[in-house]
């Protein structure tokens, strides 16, 4: 069907022009609650984080286990894009000291646990993983895994660049038990390539693709982004068309965050009138999400997208789908360490973030120390609001009839939501709240209902992405 005949269909829904008018503000995407910019230094400690650490291992390393997120942070060349920690260099002799110092960081944990951990995921992302050899890539995962026993259905991935991504890496991981990858494709448009500086032809996404296949991974993945500068709606019907071409099991449709006042010189490199307007990306996001649709794959989350014969599908159908700081995930464990520089840790009872600048990073973790520069230890109330939001994220539902799930500001947040069913964005019932079709896409903007500490003080500079 002819791009125009989709955005037809689109602009005919009534007052969807008007909702996105309405509801395109700046908002969290909530891979976790609460967001950064709201954690409270002023509670937390490395001690505290030690203390939560410690207390999610023994309630959980020997039922489901734990993840593991491993940041590699060094990239060939900058993608103007990208909003991840990175440092540029073509320098390779900087992994085997990078992974010295992972390993190092890591032994910090396995003595904080006191007895063996038990992985159940692993998820290496960048930067470009793929950067580092084959060779150094094993040798960091024997590191780990030496230290620690591997959970029945564990699932390890990675992030592979379709540039540099060589039979040998995929082999390699696929020996040490990865059975995941993805493949970060953004749009297949020459020019929204060269805007965003990530020129990769299709040829070299097929190649991977089809070796990832071929060796025998049973979930490939490609990374594609809707609201690029210069992207327009026949630019996603191409990109779409091609992807859908290579069959990968899973899609990740991201909403393009344009935040240049956050992430630097890498996204000033356009200016705002080079990119989609919010009723633009709106519509490529439409026409992606009834292509993908048309294609077999099933609308898994706000931005996630899979076959029915993926781990993720199988896990929405189910009810254990799970978002933490790696987006939408088929596992869940209460506890996520964070290893690498800028990485995040997740206690469950509390988050931790890595420094950021590399050489602090080695430093730190030289002297023997967990390399942390902030965090926050959740309160009760906390806890609550994160499993709503996680709730509303999750499975599009959320209820509060239990006196556990309830918090003094639900009358404020039942005022807020009263608008949103006006908008017949949501159904209330029973202390009950489900997010209907046509509210989905707006699912950011609801979970900011439940948002208090967003609600009790609101930035006075933009900090997040607009939700549109």
């Amino acid at each position: 069907m002819p791009a125009a005949r989709y955005l037809l269909l689109n602009y005919n829904k009534i007052g969807m022009c008007n909702l996105v008018n309405k509801y395109n503000v700046a908002g969290p995407r909530y891979t976790s609650y609460p967001t950064v910019p709201y954690w409270n230094m002023e509670t937390f400690s490395v001690n505290h984080w030690k203390d939560s650490v410690q207390k999610s291992f023994n309630e959980s390393n020997n039922t489901e286990g734990i993840s593991l997120y491993i940041h590699l942070p060094f990239c060939e060349s900058l993608c103007t894009f990208c909003g991840c920690n990175k440092r540029i260099t073509k320098r390779h002799e900087v992994e085997k000291p990078y992974i010295k110092t992972l390993l190092k960081e890591w032994a910090l944990y396995c003595e904080l646990f006191g007895a063996k951990p038990t992985i159940k995921e692993i998820h290496l992302g960048g930067g470009t993983p793929t950067f580092f050899s084959p060779e150094n890539l094993q040798l960091l995962m024997e590191g780990i895994l030496c230290h620690a026993n591997i959970a029945e259905g564990h699932e390890f991935s990675f992030e592979g660049h379709p540039n540099n991504t060589t039979e040998a890496h995929l082999q390699t991981l696929y020996n040490l038990g990865f059975r995941r990858v993805c493949f970060g494709v953004q749009d297949y448009n020459e020019t929204v390539q060269k805007a965003i500086h990530r020129v990769q032809p299709f040829e070299n996404v097929q190649r991977v693709t089809e070796l990832a296949k071929t060796i025998g991974y049973t979930s490939v993945g490609h990374d594609i982004i809707f609201g690029l500068p210069f992207q327009t709606t026949a630019h996603v019907q191409e990109t779409i068309a091609k992807t859908t071409l290579l069959k990968p099991d899973r899609i990740a449709f991201y909403s393009y965050a344009h935040v240049p006042w956050i992430k630097g010189n890498g996204q000033r490199g356009y200016k705002n009138e080079d990119l989609p307007t919010a009723e633009e990306k709106t519509a490529q996001y439409n026409l992606g999400k009834q292509l993908l649709q048309e294609a077999d794959y099933t609308d898994i989350g706000m931005d996630h997208f899979a076959l029915a014969t993926d781990a993720l599908y199988t896990s929405m159908i189910e009810h254990r789908l799970h978002r933490n700081f790696m987006g939408y995930t088929a596992q869940k464990t209460q506890l996520m360490i964070g290893l690498g520089v800028s990485s995040i840790g997740d206690s469950w009872y509390g988050f931790a973030q890595n420094v950021k600048n590399l050489e602090t990073y080695h430093h730190l973790v030289n002297e023997g120390m967990l390399p942390l520069g902030k965090g926050h230890i959740l309160s009760e109330e906390d806890l609550v609001v994160r499993k709503h939001i996680l709730n509303l994220m999750c499975n599009f539902k959320t209820s509060w009839t239990a006196e556990t799930t309830q918090i003094p500001e639900l009358a404020n947040i039942a005022e807020k939501l009263a608008e949103f069913e006006r908008d017949e964005l949501i159904q209330l019932k029973n202390n009950t709240l489900s997010i209907t079709k046509k509210g989905k896409p707006f699912v950011r903007n609801i979970c900011m209902a439940f948002d208090v500490l967003l609600q009790r003080k609101k930035p006075e500079t933009q900090l997040f992405s607009m939700t549109i």
